[in-house]
């Protein structure tokens, strides 16, 4: 009875000690963590000839508190190239524990690839800093990194700093950037070759197919002449042929006009704007006339820009002002344009800006405002065509015109009170 007391005392007395440890150890951790974290400034150790003072350099405490708070690794080595320090970033970083990376080589954390040149920067740090990159080993995955190296005066003698930089995201956004580099020239050759095919069918469509509609037209102008072999109703059919092959004519020259303006065509030269407008109103002298329309022209600036585009966009502009015009009201168009300090509809105005906005205003028939970005669509038309001639192509080559020119273009109306077509346009435009 008296063995088995003082062999459970034994027991318990063991436990007694576990657990001092158990604290003591706790203790240790608590304060190896307060002394990285920079929480204490001295220590009081009690050593063979009591109580010892130990006190940490203000210096070193907002050191150890900065490198602990980095978003990048930081070890220190020594001579030898051995782990005296490491903050807990770079221990995440190859996934070790902190106890663990201390002691260690650095060289062992290198990838066998990298380890060459790994010691080339090692042994340049020692007379200069320097950086570079390398791959280091995290459990059974390779890190890219970049190593910024630098030696180090402390008490004991010289070290090696060494903040690593993860350079993962980096990396992939780099490989993303070249995956979509090489996505964007396969692109590019596709337009290319699209833009190929669409000027081979310009081609067609100005030569091979426009002769069986010339031939459509003619033969039936030659049956129209003999009207007196026909009856009231085969006329009418062939009035209807004769206006159809006319329209088929005009959507053909329309897309060939739209598709060259695909083609690379970057020839430009300083236009006086007055010039241009006045030839393009003595082509539509006898329309003008037969609709007593009037034609305001104010100042416009000179402008550069490729002459042959731009006019095309003035002649489908005033063209447009005057076929929908109101059949009780005379047509009233007004040109007119400012200078603006930015490429905006909305810019202020600026006697010395680097802008200019051009506006073509009539008092047609208008639209609804809410189809003002449709109208520039391919093909788009908001009236009947047996009402109005067209194609639906005109704005839509303004549009393509203006774009090229690096400009703007916008259009203002309410129906049954005409409308407004707004152009902004660089006064010096640069080629791409």
């Amino acid at each position: 009875m008296i063995e088995q007391e003082s062999s459970y005392r034994s027991r318990e007395e063991l436990q007694e000690e576990l657990n001092e440890v158990y604290v003591q150890l706790q203790e240790a951790t608590d304060t190896i963590e307060a002394i990285r974290t920079g929480q204490v400034d001295a220590l009081v150790v009690q050593g063979e000839h009591g109580h010892q003072l130990f006190t940490l350099k203000t210096a070193d405490q907002t050191y150890r508190v900065f490198i602990e708070k980095m978003t990048e690794g930081a070890v220190t080595l020594g001579k030898d190239g051995m782990v005296l320090y490491s903050n807990s970033q770079f221990a995440n970083l190859v996934r070790m524990s902190l106890s663990a990376v201390i002691g260690f080589s650095f060289d062992d954390f290198v990838a066998a690839d990298h380890s060459d040149y790994y010691r080339q920067l090692f042994k340049q740090c020692w007379e200069e800093d320097c950086k570079g990159e390398v791959l280091i080993t995290a459990g059974n995955d390779l890190i890219p990194v970049q190593l910024s190296l630098t030696t180090l005066e402390l008490e004991e003698g010289m070290a090696m700093s060494i903040i690593v930089t993860d350079l993962s995201r980096q990396k992939k956004a780099q490989q993303q950037l070249h995956e979509n580099n090489v996505q964007l020239e396969l692109i590019n050759k596709a337009l290319e070759a699209s833009n190929h095919d669409l000027q081979q069918f310009a081609s067609v469509a100005s030569h091979d197919l426009q002769e069986p509609l010339r031939k459509i037209k003619t033969f039936s102008n030659l049956m129209k002449e003999r009207q007196t072999e026909l009856s009231a109703e085969s006329e009418r059919y062939l009035d209807k042929i004769i206006y159809s092959s006319n329209r088929m004519r005009t959507l053909i020259v329309d897309i060939l006009n739209y598709s060259r303006l695909s083609a690379t065509d970057e020839q430009t030269e300083c236009v006086d704007l007055n010039e241009l407008v006045a030839e393009l109103l003595e082509d539509f002298e006898l329309i003008i006339s037969e609709k007593g329309a009037t034609v305001h022209v104010g100042a416009l600036p000179f402008i550069n820009i490729n002459r042959g585009q731009v006019r095309q966009v003035f002649q489908n502009l005033i063209s447009n002002a005057l076929k929908f015009s109101k059949e009780d009201r005379t047509p009233v168009i007004e040109i007119v344009s400012k200078y603006l300090k930015e490429k905006s509809l909305d810019s202020p105005e600026d006697p010395e800006g680097a802008f200019c906005l051009i506006s073509v205003i009539d008092n047609g028939i208008g639209f609804d405002e809410k189809y003002a970005n449709n109208i520039f669509s391919l093909f788009e038309r908001l009236n009947a065509k047996d009402q109005f001639e067209g194609t639906g192509i005109g704005l839509a080559i303004a549009k393509k015109v203006i774009d090229k020119h690096d400009g703007l273009i916008a259009a203002r109306s309410k129906e049954d009170n005409g409308a407004e077509f707004q152009i902004v346009l660089p006064l010096n435009l640069v080629p791409a």
